[in-house]
């Protein structure tokens, strides 16, 4: 009879432990659920915050400013109805909306080098102004234009697929086309993480270079190291510099013409991110070109480029 009681409550401790560890697997998988479902829900509120400070930004790009540049000392891109005039901004940091916040950097896509129609030797002047050694310069330039080119015959210092990219451990093939975004810098041979994304004291290739515009910088709006990849002189940068921050040039001046400059842009880079409970949850770039209404003339906005995870520096 001992023996029976021993059995059974042994059962019975077998049993409860069992449920005990049954109603903790189940406590556990839905503690995880409400988490992944919480995550997913301020994922797709940032995604909305961003894409509203997208929104906002074109409304920014969309008013009757023709000239951008910079207001005195500030580094924040802005819009002016004529070179005495600056447009009103619209708040771009902390801006509530719902149960989040949403902020956006605005940046001129055609004060940046346009890597798609600059030629060689502007390129080299830019890495140059960065630092790179003439090996690193040399590499990087020939394996530009062959990724660019139609053709499978790599130059000198140069790079193609079968030489080169499908003997890496992720093999790919050159585009032999021109580039659709900045971000393939990175499969070029030479381009380093460091190179790309610049430091703190120096910007990277992300900043300094587009794949979109119309070619030409913009002479109130490119970083100091883009106008020396124009061939300008040190002297030549410190002045335009030191005027631009009176008053934005309404034209290229005369003595500047002939250099790849003009004085308005149509192309723009937004960088926006979404807020949620003071986290970042989504980051969105958009590239954005002005444009018109056919047949009214409306002011309108096109977007040419839409990446919600651009890569973010290591």
């Amino acid at each position: 009879m001992t023996n029976e009681r021993g059995f059974a409550l042994l059962a019975v401790m077998l049993v409860l432990a069992l449920l005990g560890a049954l109603v903790a697997e189940f406590a556990f998988s839905m503690r995880l659920e409400a988490t992944m479902v919480r995550n997913y829900k301020e994922d797709v509120i940032g995604l909305h915050l961003a894409e509203a400070a997208v929104q906002q930004a074109i409304r920014e790009l969309l008013t009757d400013a023709p000239l951008s540049g910079f207001a005195g000392e500030e580094s924040l891109l802005t819009f002016f109805r004529s070179p005495t005039q600056p447009f009103p901004r619209l708040p771009r940091a902390e801006v509530r909306l719902g149960s989040g916040q949403f902020a956006y950097r605005i940046s001129d896509e055609e004060g940046r080098l346009n890597l798609n129609t600059a030629l060689p030797d502007r390129v080299d002047r830019l890495l140059l102004a960065l630092g790179v050694e003439k090996q690193a310069r040399d590499t990087i330039n020939d394996s530009l234009q062959d990724w660019k080119d139609a053709n499978e015959d790599h130059r000198v210092n140069g790079a193609e697929s079968e030489d080169t990219y499908l003997k890496l451990p992720v093999p790919y093939r050159a585009r032999n086309g021109a580039l659709e975004e900045v971000e393939e810098l990175l499969q070029i041979k030479g381009v380093t993480p460091a190179l790309y994304f610049g430091s703190r004291e120096q910007p990277g290739l992300a900043e300094l270079v587009t794949v979109r515009g119309r070619g030409q910088v913009n002479i109130n709006t490119a970083h100091e190291l883009v106008l020396k990849a124009l061939g300008l002189s040190d002297a030549e940068v410190s002045e335009i510099v030191q005027s631009r921050r009176t008053a934005p040039y309404a034209s290229v001046p005369a003595r500047f013409t002939g250099r790849g400059l003009s004085a308005a842009s149509l192309t723009y880079r937004v960088e926006a991110t979404g807020w949620v409970d003071g986290a970042v949850r989504v980051r969105l770039l958009a590239i954005v070109q002005k444009t018109s209404e056919p047949g009214t003339g409306q002011p309108a906005a096109i977007i040419l480029s839409w990446n919600p995870s651009p890569p973010a520096m290591p």
